[in-house]
């Protein structure tokens, strides 16, 4: 089914929800429309896809668990070297663990098996292995999800909401 992106008063993305969530929140008067996607629930009344709070919510900061599964999320299934997407990836930490490398966000990567043996031991800048892209911790928790929708396909007008995506 369809869902709705809920932005706070100050229009930072929040949270996702479902098309009937959001409704309630609109016939409440908690909410505003803020985009649709064309769709009519009733005559004059489109189906929303981006709504907003009319009062600022305070949520605390969760921070995102470093994970394997984080990890090929944020690299989107493919080798952070050669761009390989397949079902047999493994990590790579860009700085040795023997080196002092940790286990952190910015230091761990996606890579295929190839480009993990072939790097081994050294930096990239030593193997002569760049990254495609810098690893970085993500934003928010709500980052994962919101992703997992534009990367299919759909909600795109969501983008315009969203700082880093």
């Amino acid at each position: 089914m369809a869902k709705v992106l809920v932005l706070n008063a100050s229009y930072e993305p929040l949270n996702i929800t479902s098309w009937q969530r959001a409704v309630v929140l609109l016939i409440k008067g908690k909410a505003e429309q803020v985009e649709h996607n064309g769709k009519m629930l009733y005559p004059d009344f489109p189906l929303p896809t981006v709504i907003r709070l009319l009062h600022y919510i305070t949520l605390p900061y969760k921070e995102v668990p470093l994970t394997r599964r984080n990890i090929l999320h944020r690299d989107n299934h493919s080798c952070q070297y050669c761009g390989y997407t397949g079902d047999d990836l493994t990590l790579d930490h860009v700085i040795p663990k023997s080196r002092r490398g940790g286990e952190t966000w910015d230091n761990i990567v996606t890579a295929c098996v190839r480009c993990n043996v072939k790097k081994g031991n050294r930096t990239p800048k030593e193997a002569s292995m760049p990254l495609r892209k810098a690893p970085r911790r993500p934003h928010s928790g709500l980052y994962f999800e919101v992703t997992k929708y534009l990367r299919s396909g759909g909600h795109q007008e969501w983008r315009k909401y969203l700082i880093g995506l």
